[in-house]
C-alpha cells in the first residue's frame, strides 16, 4: 500500500513530497487509529503479535513521515523518510 492511498483511507488531506506518496508502506497502518495534535497527524496500530507500530505524518517538517515500532521487549526500532528521496534514516542512527 503507497502512502497516498492510506492517506485517503484516512482523509488526511496534507502535502507531502511526491516520491513519499508513491513508497510503499506496510497494509497494517490501515486497521490503525487517527489522531491529530499540532497538525501532526498520528497513525497507530497494535498487532496480534503485540507489536505497536505508530507512523507521524508531519508535512512541513524535516522528516514528514517518521514508522516507529515496539516490540514485545520494548525495544523500538522504525524509520525516517525526509523531504528529499534518498534512503531513509533508520531511529538508532539519529
Amino acid at each position: 500500500m503507497i502512502l497516498s492511498v492510506l492517506l485517503k483511507h484516512f482523509g488526511i488531506d496534507i502535502d507531502m513530497p511526491e516520491y513519499l506518496l508513491n513508497h510503499p508502506f506496510n497494509e497494517v497502518f490501515l486497521d490503525g487509529d487517527v489522531t491529530v495534535e499540532d497538525n501532526v497527524y498520528t497513525i497507530a496500530v497494535r498487532t496480534r503479535q503485540d507489536v505497536t507500530h505508530q507512523m507521524f505524518l508531519k508535512a512541513n517538517d524535516e522528516f514528514p513521515v517518521i514508522v516507529m515500532s515496539e516490540l514485545p521487549n520494548g525495544k523500538l526500532n522504525g524509520m525516517k523518510f525526509p523531504q528529499e528521496e534518498h534512503v531513509g534514516i533508520p531511529i538508532n542512527k539519529l
